[in-house]
């Protein structure tokens, strides 16, 4: 026993991912555009209770074949006028005339948002063909572009670290991507994973094929594991065992999942800060518990912003249910029908 003490005190065994000494990371949100006024109601709730945490821009996510244009406009227009936040709307171009999708860009340009997430997009539910329409845009790539000519937006577009499930090979994916921001992108997010090494090794992948735009991972809490397996098949996105025996017996137990899942994020974010990744973007499904328990155990504390000043009065006479009393899990067959679950369980950006 002597020796193993003598050991642990002469040499560092750990890296301390939930000191309180480690730099305190960018965040940035996504949120999903409401389906119902309950719906709406959470958004804004959720909205609130993160807004004071100032994350560098919060997204807004696009129904397949633009099924939530309406949605996705109304509630970008509103963050825009009514907090400080910085709204990033998404904008998808499978299936839409070039003139539609050009007037759209112009309406958000004309208000004052200038931050666009440029996805080729799915097909509507029930779609055959995903082919563009005749002089529409292609792919993201030509989006991009197409963007650039309207004005000086600033542009996310979407990165695969496993490969996007559709292409013929990673190296033409990852031609693609260096399309997108050879177009005119301004960085990438990626699709969710879990392992922190498969992202690593797709930035070496990114250096190597030229690509020097930042590449944002994209961070998924598992608030319901079998949901994510499911979703996680059609993606592409690997589920290792290590996550399967994490969330063993958690089924019905609702906190011991939220923990486990901050846990599991935390973990991954401290993880990629040692190797010098410092921002993130994190999908809330418009649930803000367990976003916040995730930022608060990174050292993300509220600022004394104007994010959430009018928000705030639309919630006061509206009684709002606790996300502990409600169920927490996302409804996946409701979203898949409506078209619009959010960016980083979509699977075909382009």
């Amino acid at each position: 026993m002597t020796g193993i003490l003598s050991t642990w005190l002469s040499e560092k065994r750990i890296d301390r991912l939930l000191s309180c000494n480690s730099e305190t990371p960018i965040l940035s949100f996504e949120f999903v555009p409401p389906r119902t006024d309950a719906m709406e109601q959470r958004l804004w709730l959720c909205i609130r209770r993160l807004a004071p945490l100032a994350p560098r821009f919060v997204s807004i996510t696009y129904g397949a074949g633009g099924t939530t244009q309406v949605g996705t406009l109304s509630t970008v227009l509103r963050l825009k006028r009514n907090t400080d936040l910085i709204p990033a709307a998404h904008l998808t171009c499978v299936g839409a005339p070039r003139e539609a999708v050009d007037d759209l860009a112009r309406c958000y340009r004309d208000a004052g948002v200038h931050h666009i997430v440029a996805l080729r997009g799915d097909p509507s539910a029930g779609a055959v063909d995903d082919s563009p329409r005749p002089g529409g845009y292609t792919y993201a790539s030509d989006l991009v572009a197409g963007l650039r000519r309207i004005a000086d937006f600033d542009i996310s577009v979407a990165a695969y670290p496993e490969t996007h499930p559709t292409a013929l090979s990673p190296e033409a994916d990852l031609d693609n991507l260096k399309r997108k921001l050879d177009a005119g992108a301004t960085r990438a997010i990626t699709q969710y994973f879990f392992d922190s090494e498969i992202y690593l090794r797709f930035l070496d992948r990114c250096l190597a094929a030229g690509i020097t735009a930042p590449i944002i991972p994209g961070i998924m809490p598992v608030s319901n594991y079998e949901q994510i397996v499911r979703f996680s098949a059609v993606c592409g996105v690997t589920v290792p065992a290590w996550l399967r025996h994490l969330f063993d017996g958690t089924a019905k137990n609702p906190e011991l999942r939220r923990i486990v899942a901050s846990m599991v994020a935390v973990e991954q974010i401290r993880t990629l800060q040692t190797y010098g990744i410092n921002e993130f973007h994190v999908s809330t499904l418009n649930r803000a518990d367990l976003t916040y328990a995730i930022a608060h155990i990174l050292g993300v504390r509220p600022m004394q912003t104007n994010a959430s000043h009018n928000v705030t009065g639309l919630l006061e006479k509206t009684e709002v249910p606790d996300e502990r009393e409600t169920p927490a899990d996302f409804d996946s067959t409701a979203w898949a029908q409506e078209g619009a679950p959010p960016f980083m369980l979509r699977t075909l950006f382009g």
